[in-house]
C-alpha cells in the first residue's frame, strides 16, 4: 500500500493506494464530478483509491489532490513495470486517447476542454514522473470529453504498471547520487 498525506493552509488530502479489491474506491474530495472521475479512474486502472480531501477553493482542491496522486502513483508503480500505456476511449460523441510513459521523464500535452481538469491532468503528469499525452480526437460535451479522459487515463496506466520483471529502458537502472555543501 502507498499513501500520501498532503497539508497545507489551503487543502488537506490522504491518499491511499492499493491492490485491486472487490469493494469499491473509497472516495470523498466534496467535489461530486472529481469524485466521479477518481472512481472511474480507480476501476479502469485496477488500482483501489481510497481518497479524502478538503480544501478552500475548488481550484486548489483539484489540483492538490492531482499532485499527491501523482506522487502517490510515483513511488506505487514497480521499478521493473511496462512503463508504456496507450489507450483510446469512445463515450458517446466524445473520443480520446492517452498515451502514457511512467519512466520517470514528466511531460504533459493536451489540452482537455475544461482548464481545471487539464491543470489535473498536468500536475498529475508531473508528480507521478510520466510522460502524459491526451488527445482529443472527436466530442463537444465536455463532461463525456473529460471522463473519456479519466477512463482512457486508467486503462493506460493498467497497462503501464504491469510487471515484467526487468528494467524496461535500454539505459537500465539509472543511479543518481548528489551531494550538498555543508
Amino acid at each position: 500500500m502507498t499513501v500520501v498525506v498532503r497539508e497545507s493552509k489551503e487543502t488537506h488530502i490522504r491518499i491511499a493506494l492499493d491492490e485491486p479489491s472487490t469493494t469499491l474506491p473509497s472516495i470523498d474530495t466534496t467535489e461530486p464530478f472529481l469524485d466521479h472521475m477518481l472512481v472511474a479512474l480507480s476501476k479502469y486502472s485496477g488500482v483501489r483509491f481510497d481518497i479524502q480531501a478538503k480544501g478552500d477553493l475548488r481550484h486548489h482542491l483539484i489540483e492538490d489532490v492531482a499532485i499527491a496522486l501523482g506522487q502517490a502513483f510515483a513511488v506505487h508503480a514497480p521499478a521493473t513495470c511496462a512503463r508504456y500505456g496507450e489507450r483510446t476511449v469512445p463515450m458517446d460523441d466524445a473520443l480520446v486517447q492517452v498515451v502514457l510513459d511512467l519512466g520517470g521523464r514528466p511531460y504533459y500535452r493536451g489540452p482537455l476542454p475544461s482548464g481545471i481538469y487539464d491543470h489535473f491532468m498536468r500536475s498529475f503528469a508531473d508528480n507521478a514522473k510520466a510522460t502524459l499525452h491526451v488527445r482529443v480526437l472527436r466530442g463537444t460535451d465536455k463532461h463525456h470529453i473529460i471522463e473519456a479522459a479519466f477512463k482512457a487515463l486508467g486503462l493506460a496506466l493498467r497497462e503501464a504498471l504491469v510487471e515484467t520483471g526487468a528494467v524496461f529502458s535500454t539505459k537500465g537502472s539509472v543511479k543518481l547520487e548528489i551531494n550538498g555543501n555543508g
